[in-house]
C-alpha cells in the first residue's frame, strides 16, 4: 500500500537538499485560531475540515511562506470513531479524512508552482505528512499525555483503531506518515505491526511525547519503546513532539544512543496543555528568538527534523527556518 518504493528516499533526500535538517510546519489549531476559528471541540482543529476548510488551505500556505520544509496534515484528531460520534456516516468520515490530505497537497502543488519560477528562492518543494495522531488524542481526556489508555486497551484494540484511518490516509496520496504523541510501548508496537501488515510504502515517522524530559509519559523508558522501533524498516525517523522544548537537547542526546534513524523534534511553545481542563495553563513561554536559539542546538546535537507544534506559529518557523538554512 502506497507509493512503491518510495520508503526512505524521499524524507532522506529532502533533508539533504534541506542541508542536512529539514524544517517542519508549526502549531496547526494555533493558526486556526488566529483565524477565528472556534476548536474547542473534542474533534479540535479536524473541525475545520467539516466547517472551514479553507482556513486549513490558508494556514498551510502561511507555514509553507515561513519556510516549512513539511506540511503536516489537520488530521490529528481526525478518527473516523470520533466523526461518527458527530453523525457523520462512514463514508463522510472518510471523505474528511482524505479531504485533509488533499488540502495540505493542493496547497503544496499551488506555493510551489508559484516559488519555482522565483530566481534565487531559498524553498524547498515540501513533503506532506498525514498526521496520525494517538488513541488518547482520539480519547480527548488528556491520556496522550500520560499513557495510561487502562486495562481495556490491548495490542489488538489500537491496531483496530489505527487500521482503517491508516489505510484511508495512505491512499490518499500523503508523501510521508508522522504518528504523533505517542504515550507508550503499546501503542508504538501496534504502530510498528501495522505498517507491516499493511505492508505501507511510503516513510514514517514516530513520536512521543514527554512529561518528565526523560521517560514516556506511561513511565517507560524510552529504551523500551525505541528497541521496537529500531526493528522496523518502515520507520525512518523517531523523536519527540508536543513536549516543553527546554526537554528536546537532552533526549536527542539520548536518542543518538539509543537508535541510528533519523531524530525528529518538534516541541511546544513551553506552555502547558491541561487536557482535563481543556486549556493552556501559563507558563514561561518561549519567544521565537529562543526558539530559534534552541533550533540550532537542537540540529548541532543530531536532529534532522525540526519544527514547532501546539502554541508555535509561522513567524515561529520563519525564524526557525532562516537560522537552519543560513548555517547549511
Amino acid at each position: 500500500m502506497g507509493k512503491e518504493n518510495t520508503t526512505a528516499s524521499s524524507l532522506d533526500d529532502l533533508i539533504e537538499k534541506a542541508g542536512g535538517c529539514a524544517v517542519i510546519d508549526g502549531g496547526f489549531a494555533t493558526q486556526l485560531e488566529t483565524h477565528g476559528a472556534s476548536i474547542n471541540d473534542p474533534l479540535w482543529s479536524a473541525l475545520c475540515l467539516i466547517k472551514q476548510p479553507h482556513l486549513v488551505k490558508r494556514v498551510h500556505l502561511e507555514y509553507l511562506e515561513a519556510g516549512a520544509d513539511i506540511l503536516v496534515t489537520s488530521s490529528y484528531q481526525a478518527t473516523i470513531p470520533g466523526f461518527l460520534s458527530r453523525g457523520l456516516s462512514i463514508e463522510e468520515a472518510e471523505s474528511l479524512l482524505e479531504k485533509s490530505v488533499t488540502l495540505a497537497v493542493e496547497a503544496r502543488d499551488k506555493f510551489w508552482d508559484a516559488v519555482k519560477k522565483v530566481p534565487g528562492h531559498n524553498y524547498n518543494r515540501a513533503l506532506v505528512a498525514a498526521s496520525i495522531g494517538s488513541y488518547g488524542a482520539y480519547l480527548a481526556d488528556g491520556s496522550e499525555y500520560s499513557g495510561n489508555y487502562g486495562p481495556g486497551v490491548d495490542l489488538e484494540k489500537l491496531k483496530d483503531f489505527h487500521r482503517r484511518r491508516l489505510q484511508v490516509l495512505v491512499e490518499s496520496g500523503p508523501d510521508l506518515l508522522a504518528f504523533e504523541t505517542i504515550p507508550n510501548k503499546l501503542e508504538a508496537q501496534a504502530l510498528v505491526e501495522l505498517l507491516e501488515e499493511e505492508n505501507i510504502q511510503i516513510p514514517s515517522w514516530i513520536c512521543f511525547s514527554s512529561v518528565d524530559g526523560e521517560n514516556a509519559p506511561s513511565g517507560e523508558s524510552f529504551k523500551e519503546c525505541l528497541d521496537i522501533i529500531n526493528k522496523s524498516g518502515k520507520v525512518n525517523a523517531v523523536g519527540i513532539n508536543c513536549a516543553p522544548p527546554q526537554f528536546v537537547e537532552n533526549l536527542i542526546c539520548y536518542f543518538k544512543e539509543l537508535t541510528k534513524k533519523a531524530i525528529v523534534v518538534y516541541p511546544n511553545s513551553g506552555e502547558v496543555w491541561d487536557g482535563r481542563a481543556k486549556k493552556w495553563l501559563p507558563s514561561k513561554c518561549l519567544g521565537d528568538g529562543k526558539f530559534e536559539s534552541f533550533a540550532t542546538r537542537w540540529r548541532d546535537s543530531g536532529a534532522k527534523l525540526i519544527g514547532g507544534c501546539c502554541r508555535t506559529t509561522p513567524s515561529t518557523i520563519q525564524a526557525v527556518s532562516k537560522v537552519l538554512k543560513e548555517r547549511s
